[in-house]
């Protein structure tokens, strides 16, 4: 736990009480730290600047800060000319600092949104000529999303909240606000102009995404790239409010097709597919998020070694965790396993082959298993509006998740009556109306119900407003009997073969290696 800030009327919270640990003693690497940092932002110089963010802020912190705060904004100030943005730059990996290595107060909590404010209040309304890392951009905006979705939870809590913590409650009504939160990443996207940018790109006229945002030309790449990270972040934001639909239109125009400036910072790239996959998942799109899963997945299996050494490993073994229990839902609710690479299936099959196999029987038994995927792998919903603090306090903190929860499962219970329709449209290419009726123990009138059913539970709305099928399986009824249109995709023999290849030369290596006597 941190310990608890006193907080001085037009000053930064001041840690009092922390054993050994003195807000204003700011140790010569950290003097250094900053004063380097300083000088290379001014000098726009993104190479160094991304080595210190990376990997000097996470070794003095995990040297120095394991359990206490890093000294405050007014102790470092001094070594770096008081430089008004430079604190505000601080200050924002100064709480980031804090959210993950301790737990935040509630006044620290309303001071991170104050400085949020006034950062994006200056890439807003000022003149910001700076060049940051992509990584430290989508850092703020990912950071951003995550310290509103923790103070929703934090805020749903009511039941342990003291009577100083209501007390400010009340009077800090506005921080973390969700249409402040939403306004400000809108703001970013509008001032910015990055979707007529990324439309220019499409007609050749600008080059955003190849030169990964940065502006070579001397100029600054906070505001365009704030803005293009901003999407995602409203992606995010409202998959956690359960508004999938508006959600992808505001992710629309960034081509997730395609190589982007999403993909140059893996947190970037996992957490927009992750939300993305999400999003089609629970609107139905079963085949758009088989296939994004899969991308995802593969490219994490090829890469991850790469990362180990980086402060958002663990963050990249998580989501891949939670994508693998998503792929296995959409799977167990849409088979299309020809849409998975082989590794990815193979990786599949050790982690939920069991489960999904049970998944597929549809009893009590599969329910839980839909319970229990889903839990683990969901957002952490939010319900964004402020308590009623005239009624008794009760922790509402779980509701969102229970109703989104409850939405899902009454889908899984609603497809649930349609498995025996795909187990005999899988064996029969024609069969009548009676003897299907007869197999599935049902009347005419109400198979028909049934099979319309089927096609509707198949079918979605893409983003475009189009019908789209994600049956494997698809048939018409002509007058009493159906037939089956069964979709075969043409075997991909050249990956596999490719795959041979690679491991048989990976044999001949470690022969190689063998020194015979």
């Amino acid at each position: 736990m941190a310990a608890p800030y006193e907080y001085e009327e037009g000053g930064y919270p001041q840690q009092t009480d922390a054993v050994g640990y003195d807000p204003n003693f700011v140790p010569d690497s950290v003097k250094s730290f900053v004063a380097h940092l300083y000088r290379h932002i001014r000098e726009k110089n993104v190479y160094e600047i991304h080595q210190m963010y990376e990997t000097s802020f996470q070794t003095l912190s995990e040297r120095m800060f394991k359990e206490t705060p890093w000294p405050s904004v007014d102790a470092v100030a001094p070594y770096v000319d008081n430089d008004h943005v430079f604190c505000l730059l601080y200050r924002e990996m100064w709480f980031r600092h804090l959210y993950a290595r301790l737990s935040p107060t509630l006044r620290q909590r309303i001071d991170s949104w104050d400085n949020y404010c006034s950062l994006f209040q200056v890439v807003l309304h000022g003149v910001v000529n700076m060049q940051l890392p992509n990584q430290w951009l989508w850092d703020m905006v990912d950071e951003f999303v995550y310290q509103f979705q923790a103070f929703c939870q934090y805020r749903a809590k009511m039941k342990s909240k003291t009577a100083e913590e209501i007390a400010l409650l009340r009077q800090f009504d506005q921080a973390w606000n969700v249409y402040g939160v939403l306004n400000f990443l809108q703001a970013l996207v509008e001032k910015s102009t990055i979707i007529q940018i990324l439309e220019r790109e499409k007609e050749g006229l600008e080059e955003f995404t190849a030169t990964d945002g940065y502006d070579y030309s001397g100029g600054s790449n906070v505001l365009k790239v704030l803005g293009y990270f901003s999407m995602i972040g409203l992606l995010r934001v409202h998959c956690l409010l359960g508004d999938y639909h508006t959600g992808l239109k505001c992710l629309r125009p960034i081509d997730i097709t395609q190589q982007g400036v999403y993909t140059s910072v893996i947190g970037s790239h996992i957490t927009t597919i992750y939300h993305y996959g999400f999003a089609n998942l629970m609107l139905r799109r079963y085949v758009e998020a088989i296939h994004e899963f899969n991308k995802i997945l593969l490219y994490i299996y090829k890469t991850k070694q790469y990362h180990q050494k980086s402060p958002q490993y663990e963050q990249i073994l998580k989501k891949n965790e939670q994508m693998y229990a998503l792929l296995a839902i959409a799977l167990s609710l849409c088979p299309q396993v020809k849409l998975v690479e082989e590794t990815v299936n193979s990786q599949l099959r050790e982690k939920y082959g069991e489960k999904m196999a049970r998944m597929l029987r549809y009893d009590e038994e599969a329910s839980a298993l839909y319970d229990e995927l889903f839990s683990y792998a969901c957002p952490k919903f939010i319900t964004p509006s402020a308590p009623s603090f005239e009624e008794p306090l009760v922790n509402y903190n779980q509701d969102a998740y229970r109703l989104q929860l409850k939405m899902f499962l009454y889908e899984v219970k609603q497809q649930q009556l349609l498995a025996g329709v795909r187990t005999y449209l899988k064996v029969y290419s024609t069969i009548s109306m009676g003897k299907l009726a007869n197999y599935m123990d049902l009347d005419e009138p109400n198979l028909r119900a049934v099979l319309m059913t089927y096609k509707h539970k198949t079918h979605a709305v893409d983003s475009d407003g189009k019908i789209i099928s994600n049956a494997d399986v698809d048939f018409y009824i002509d007058e009493d009997m159906v037939r089956v249109v069964e979709s075969k995709s043409a075997k991909k023999y050249g990956d596999y073969f490719l795959r041979q290849i690679v491991k048989l030369e990976g044999i001949m290596t470690d022969i190689d290696r063998i020194k015979l006597e």
